[in-house]
């Protein structure tokens, strides 16, 4: 939230200006930003040795492998730690100048992209000297190396690194990204890899299993650190993010699978390709079908081989991915609404992400929004002025996703899925009465035909509705400030039947509810006309959880303070299953079901009827 900002200027006030110092508190929520990386001195050791093995990862074309590493260090302590570089040469050649003589010249100027204690799953370490640990990589389209150090994470001392190990083709196309494009008949496919255009040219084959495969030219994007805003992604959090391609498959048949790969061509005529995926394609806007849909926000990454400590970051990150991935037959749309992998301006983190979620996004589209850890930064375009990007101001959020918004620096956006109107704002912009988000707010909401498409889904990161979470209850007004003001007209007015919200990390439903009263007194079906907006925060998808305040307002019906994810099934066009999954294990804990035909859609409540006149 703003506290980052506040410290920020505390600790310029006391003098505390030293850039790694300070962003080892601000970001103290990463756990890459507690290695205080440019204070590295070197303490190599005669008797101390590391060693990794196998040397060539992906040998079979895997994105991911394990990784041995092997220790000795006769003078071991608990805070001896291992970290995981990539490119694996550490050197100062690419460290910015020191701030004079009262600096010293930084031996390693980069962050590890993760890293282990060394007595960790070795009890016997700081007696024996000996330990073994397990890592999983990635393929990050360079090579790897790791260094063990004594001093802790602090103060941290070089003791040793290890040979190189490479993926077998480091630059290969990778963790590809499904979206919905601008019209529901076009799909669009993301991905990572090291080709330039100028060294092979990207391209996605795709068709239906069994029919002539096509074949569509991608855009290529990247950026370097000028692109970005501040530590520690333009400095300690930097790396290379490779080159990410988009490709558009247009003219889709309804509800049809399809295979694709992604490609590059060499200009000798030789060709790079990725695994072979498959995706079914969008229903037909208004098409009577079961049609599913699961909405979280705040998920993050967390690491399988238990490194970075990520169990304390991000607790349900993992749960939450394996529960859709282990239902992912019965899932046809996913929505992340903010706070994605929260790298908070370590580059590295965000392959990690996408290679987590890949078994999702490379099989059905995964459309997110923009958060706080995304998008804000000072003097930067933001709405707010935090600090909470890292840096990253936005560049990696809409770089690394595809969504159909006409300026990508502005996330919001409008999709149909089937019997579903989505529009996803942006939140970290301004949304209030008079703005362009605003305009886009209302048209998006005015355009749908809901004979049609029948449910009228909104989305935001941050609570413009209704939370009874502690921090927001503290003012009384139980939502972001000046959040449902302007927007509750267009709710009501346009019959938006459910809004959901991240940012707050837990799960919480509201009633149907118009300017802070409850319209029904039912809890579990709703059913005849539209009376108010049921509102969603689903932010408990993986980050630390957040409190919620002692007393719970009567507009609350469910409040959970845990980790999970809400699933939207749409049966026909009168008939919607809500339902509220834990990630720990994938069981229902709140549900409702909404009935409602067209005539109660078109039928006149408080504030939502059209104006009417008495002549013939």
């Amino acid at each position: 939230m703003e506290q980052s900002f506040r410290l920020f200027t505390i600790l310029v006030i006391l003098g505390f200006t030293h850039l790694d110092s300070a962003c080892a508190q601000i970001y103290g929520d990463q756990p890459l930003a507690k290695i205080n990386i440019r204070k590295t001195t070197l303490a190599i050791h005669d008797s101390a040795s590391i060693r990794a093995y196998p040397s060539v990862l992906g040998i079979q074309g895997e994105d991911t492998d394990w990784v041995t590493v092997d220790l000795k260090y006769p003078d071991a302590s608990d805070n001896d730690w291992v970290g995981v570089f990539s490119p694996g040469r550490l050197n100062a050649s690419q460290c910015p100048p020191v701030d004079g003589q009262r600096e010293q010249t930084p031996y390693i100027c980069t962050a590890p992209i993760k890293y282990k204690y060394a007595k960790q799953d070795n009890p016997g370490y700081t007696k024996t000297g000996n330990a073994t640990l397990k890592f999983q990589l990635i393929n990050q389209r360079a090579d790897f190396s790791f260094a063990l150090f004594s001093g802790g994470l602090s103060n941290p001392k070089l003791v040793a690194i290890s040979n190189f190990l490479t993926f077998a083709n480091p630059k290969a196309p990778v963790y590809p990204r499904l979206a919905q494009g601008k019209s529901w008949n076009e799909m669009t496919v993301t991905w990572t890899s090291g080709y330039g255009v100028g060294e092979a040219v990207p391209f996605v084959e795709w068709g239906m299993k069994g029919d002539i495969r096509k074949r569509s030219a991608a855009a290529t994007l990247t950026f370097d650190q000028n692109s970005l805003c501040g530590s520690p992604a333009r400095t300690v959090g930097w790396r290379d993010p490779g080159f990410i391609h988009t490709s558009f498959l247009n003219n889709l048949w309804p509800n049809t699978l399809y295979t694709y790969r992604m490609g590059h061509r060499y200009s000798d005529g030789q060709y790079i390709w990725s695994k072979v995926y498959s995706f079914k394609s969008s229903p037909y806007p208004g098409q009577d079908s079961l049609q599913r849909v699961v909405i979280f926000g705040d998920m993050g990454k967390a690491e399988r081989d238990g490194s970075n400590e990520y169990s304390d970051y991000q607790p349900g990150a993992l749960n939450t991915t394996d529960q859709v991935i282990s239902d992912l037959n019965n899932i046809d749309i996913v929505f992340h609404i903010g706070d994605l992998s929260y790298a908070n301006g370590y580059i590295s983190q965000w392959d990690q992400f996408t290679a987590q979620v890949e078994p999702i996004a490379s099989t059905v589209p995964y459309m997110v929004g923009s958060g706080n850890h995304e998008r804000d930064w000072p003097d930067s375009g933001s709405y707010y002025n935090g600090m909470d990007s890292g840096g990253e101001c936005g560049v990696l959020g809409e770089t690394m996703f595809y969504v159909p918004a006409k300026n990508r620096a502005k996330y919001w956006y409008s999709t149909d899925y089937g019997l579903f109107h989505f529009c996803i704002a942006d939140t970290e912009h301004d949304w209030r009465e008079g703005t362009e988000q605003y305009k886009f707010i209302e048209n998006c909401l005015a355009s749908v035909d809901r004979q049609k498409q029948p449910w009228l889904i909104f989305a935001g990161h941050r609570v413009l509705g209704y939370t009874s979470d502690k921090w927001y209850s503290q003012g009384g007004a139980f939502e972001e400030p000046m959040g449902r003001e302007s927007l509750q007209k267009l709710w009501q007015k346009y019959k938006v039947d459910i809004a959901f919200y991240g940012h707050v990390h837990n799960y919480e439903r509201t009633c149907p509810i118009y300017e802070n009263q409850c319209v029904s007194s039912e809890r579990s079906h709703y059913s005849g006309k539209f009376n108010g907006t049921i509102h969603v925060v689903v932010g408990g998808a993986g980050s630390h959880l957040s409190d919620f305040s002692q007393q719970q307002p009567g507009w609350s019906l469910y409040r959970d303070h845990d980790w999970g994810f809400v699933k939207l099934t749409a049966f026909n066009h009168t008939s919607l299953l809500f339902e509220y999954k834990k990630s720990s294990d994938g069981k229902v804990y709140d549900s409702f079901t909404i009935s409602r035909d067209y005539t109660d859609v078109l039928a006149c409540v408080h504030d939502s009827c059209e104006p009417t006149t008495a002549a013939f």
